[in-house]
């Protein structure tokens, strides 16, 4: 005979916790049906586990996070559920037996307590900030207290999906010109190591003035040769002081600003932030969250400094009694005209998350094509790019050949 305890809960949903002696694990769980328990986790007392001795389940709960696609399909399976007519304790328990994700498994466990206790979903879901931010909480709060929960969390996985899809497919965009820069960078340091030094050693040898750009390759060369890892620490200090001062409030501004100006990038960039505030809008408004509250949502939403300006305005002037059109109409240097526009249409007709959703469809579809095109405006500006850069190598290494044969 051994010691167990185990954890579990009793019929009224209490989270209960006991010791027992049986000959094994299964003879626990024999015993605890007896006391009417449902099990949830079973350890031997006194026995090692390396799991346990190390804290595994909660190191790996902390490292991993929960990604956008595993949400969307938890978002949507609960909406599934809902519908079939489970209860949300219920459908959360078969999420938990469902998931890979240890940080996932870790937060929806402890959701399933909470809703035993009393406490509501959107109560539960507030106290996980890190995986459901604003939007979800707020569009699931309003589910609840209309009766539509399971058709709040439906539209809410469409949303989540649409505007996941579109931010993939900006980023895979970018993949090509990052990839390309990447390997440039890492080839010129190389030659500044390994090639320059064997090149330039003759033209050391020579009694002739060297043209500027060869004497700056040489100079940077020989610092890279003697003070290697000063160099790349410095590049490496560089880079990450660089990404930290994005992350600023002057850095954010900057890069607000810049993102919009941008050509090409610059009409996409407003087109991707127009969907995502018409999307977000619609997603709200259709849920039956006030306009005011919807506004405020989407300013946390939205990721440009700009952007959230306008969004805090038109809600400081819709709380005056404003119409929501006039604040776009007024912004349509960041704004399109034809959200203002369509806005204003569903403001007359009383259709406006109709509208929205017409708005994000049509601005979704613009950005999606212009970035398959991308690719195709990219590859001239890295040919420039790379030529440039190669043709800099060459002249700043044939100059000195012509300026040695004219001295002699």
């Amino acid at each position: 005979m051994a010691k167990f305890t185990y954890t579990g809960t009793n019929s009224a949903g209490d989270t209960v916790t006991s010791t027992v002696e049986a000959a094994d694990r299964f003879a626990v769980y024999a015993i605890a049906r007896t006391e009417g328990h449902n099990i949830s986790a079973v350890k031997e007392v006194g026995a090692f586990s390396p799991s346990e001795f190390f804290n595994l389940d909660k190191i790996n709960a902390k490292m991993s996070r929960v990604k956008g696609d595993e949400l969307i399909m938890v978002t949507r399976n609960l909406g599934s559920m809902i519908t079939a007519g489970l209860t949300v304790s219920r459908a959360l328990s078969v999420i938990e037996r469902q998931t890979k994700n240890p940080k996932l498994k870790q937060v929806v466990v402890s959701m399933v307590a909470r809703i035993n206790k009393g406490d509501s979903f959107n109560e539960t879901l507030r106290q996980f900030p890190e995986v459901f931010n604003d939007l979800y909480v707020a569009m699931v709060r309003a589910g609840e207290e209309s009766g539509n929960l399971a058709q709040s969390l439906q539209t809410l996985a469409i949303q989540m999906d649409r505007t996941n899809t579109l931010k993939k497919k900006i980023k895979g965009a970018m993949i090509y010109p990052s990839i390309v820069i990447t390997v440039m960078f890492v080839i010129a340091i190389l030659m500044m190591i390994y090639v320059m030094p064997q090149i330039t050693s003759v033209f050391k040898g020579m009694d002739a003035e060297l043209p500027g750009t060869t004497q700056f390759l040489i100079s940077a060369s020989d610092f890279m040769v003697n003070y290697t890892l000063q160099a790349l620490g410095g590049m490496f200090a560089f880079i990450f002081g660089f990404i930290y001062l994005l992350k600023t409030k002057w850095g954010k501004i900057g890069t607000s600003w810049l993102v919009t100006h941008l050509p090409v990038i610059g009409v996409m960039a407003k087109e991707t932030n127009a969907a995502r505030t018409a999307r977000t809008l619609s997603s709200l408004l259709n849920s039956g969250v006030d306009v005011l509250q919807s506004i405020e949502i989407t300013q946390e939403v939205v990721q440009n400094v700009f952007y959230k300006k306008i969004l805090k305005e038109a809600a400081r002037r819709v709380e005056k009694g404003t119409a929501l059109s006039e604040v776009f109409i007024e912004r349509n240097d960041l704004y399109p005209i034809l959200v203002g526009e369509m806005i204003l249409v569903g403001e007359e007709t009383g259709q406006i998350a109709g509208m929205l959703g017409e708005l994000a469809e049509f601005y979704e579809t613009e950005v999606e094509r212009k970035t398959k095109d991308l690719s195709t405006i990219i590859e001239p500006i890295l040919m420039v790019v790379i030529g440039t850069g190669v043709g800099f190598f060459a002249l700043a290494l044939i100059a000195p050949i012509y300026s040695i044969g004219d001295s002699i």
